[in-house]
């Protein structure tokens, strides 16, 4: 725990200290819960874990599907709006900001898999939109209010509506 809170310093000037980031950063509340929520959920007790996300979507303003899977230290700065569907893959070390959709498209491929895969040390802007099974790339940085549907490629940056990866 005490790395995810140091990682949260790292990436906010404004946390000054662990008491602060448990009690009124609504991203690290709502993974606290997620963290419970998957676990009930991979031991098929989903109708419990979907309630309990339910309950934090209602009072943080947050939605991950207990589906999802989610990787370590993850930040979401703000978090209100946040939306992670179900077959999301989020990576170590990714920091999103409020608004952001990883949402899925239609039904999926044939795995059924409809939803964004977020490689280790992305930074998704506020309001943008990532849709359908499209990966982005480890340490790519995708741009406030982009509308993302292609893959980005590792340690590029993709801004604009649709958007599109800068040179």
């Amino acid at each position: 725990m005490r790395e995810y809170f140091d990682s949260i310093k790292r990436r906010d000037p404004a946390a000054r200290n662990i008491f602060q980031i448990i009690l009124l950063y609504p991203g690290v509340q709502a993974i606290f819960w997620y963290r419970i929520a998957h676990f009930l959920y991979q031991h098929h007790f989903k109708l419990l874990a979907e309630m309990m996300m339910f309950i934090v979507r209602c009072v943080l303003n947050i939605e991950i599907h207990p589906a999802a899977t989610i990787g370590k230290r993850l930040f979401i700065d703000h978090g209100t709006g946040v939306v992670i569907g179900a077959t999301s893959v989020i990576g170590d070390d990714v920091t999103m900001y409020h608004g952001v959709t990883l949402g899925g498209v239609g039904r999926g491929d044939s795995s059924g898999k409809r939803h964004p895969t977020v490689e280790d040390g992305v930074t998704i802007g506020a309001g943008a939109k990532v849709l359908g099974n499209i990966t982005l790339g480890q340490g790519c940085m995708i741009g406030a209010n982009a509308v993302v549907l292609k893959d980005v490629p590792p340690r590029k940056t993709s801004v604009g509506v649709p958007s599109a990866v800068k040179k």
